[in-house]
């Protein structure tokens, strides 16, 4: 593979904060992949079946974030039960005869960064928010929660939104009011997926000894909430651990080489992050 140029890209908007550039690079000098590149390109809806229709033979794969990862669907050839099951993709793969692929590793990237810090299995889980990244988590837990998951959300429209969720994807929902979210800090497993600061005022109210965080924030770190966490004993998985799951996932997707370098690319991901 490396014998010729070979081309991947991450695209958003906006996109300049993406580690997805450090990762990857890392991963094919890892690889050896000495003539593959990877960049960033800010794109929104408007601009992308223009940048999709452009990209020649020389492209491998691509990486969306947000808002194209619902955007792209009517712009592939095909899509995996994964990226249907949440109706977002954040990964293309392009075959040698041009067929566009679409995926998601952040779902199985999750339940990999909970498989690394000890977790293969919870009875039960609460969520914190009700955005893109909540339903990806309850994907996460369709494969891991044998029990009931509870969400804590601001808004009827959202709850109505996670329980729908809940039974496409055949997870036990319950919704409750953002205002009780004090609750879900108990619970055997919490996923926090909501933006920087939202959970700062929970951080004073971590019980003694709490069990598993999953904080899907990476920039900046630790949040309130994982420091307070993490001071009392519980574990904490961080977003870089997700980042870096699913890229790893990417990786092993367009470049065909398998493992990807897990431990390099999550150094690399540190270091740029303590430049910032």
């Amino acid at each position: 593979m490396s014998a010729q140029k070979r081309r991947a890209a991450v695209l958003g908007s906006p996109i300049a904060h993406s580690l997805s550039p450090v990762l990857h690079s890392a991963a094919y000098d890892e690889l050896g992949l000495s003539d593959w590149t990877y960049d960033r390109f800010e794109i929104d809806e408007a601009a992308l079946p223009e940048f999709i229709g452009k990209l020649g033979p020389e492209w491998a794969g691509l990486s969306l974030t947000m808002p194209l990862k619902r955007a792209i669907m009517p712009l592939l050839d095909g899509i995996s039960e994964t990226a249907m099951s949440v109706e977002a993709v954040n990964t293309v793969v392009f075959g040698p005869d041009g067929r566009r692929t679409g995926d998601n590793t952040d779902i199985p990237g999750m339940v990999a960064a909970l498989r690394e810090h000890g977790i293969e299995q919870v009875e039960s889980a609460a969520i914190l928010g009700a955005g893109a990244t909540a339903s990806s988590a309850l994907a996460a837990l369709a494969r891991i929660c044998t029990g009931e998951v509870v969400v804590y959300v601001r808004s009827d429209t959202r709850a109505a939104e996670m329980r729908q969720w809940g039974e496409r994807l055949d997870v036990e929902v319950r919704t409750e009011a953002w205002e009780d979210a004090r609750e879900a800090l108990t619970a055997p497993l919490v996923i926090a997926t909501t933006p920087a600061g939202t959970t700062d005022a929970l951080a004073a109210l971590v019980p003694e000894r709490p069990a598993t965080l999953f904080d899907v924030l990476y920039d900046p770190w630790p949040t309130d909430l994982a420091a307070r966490w993490s001071a009392y004993g519980g574990a904490v998985v961080s977003g870089l651990d997700l980042l870096v799951h699913q890229a790893v996932l990417q990786v092993e997707q367009m470049t065909g080489r398998a493992p990807a370098p897990l431990a390099a690319m999550r150094k690399a991901g540190e270091r740029a992050l303590a430049a910032r």
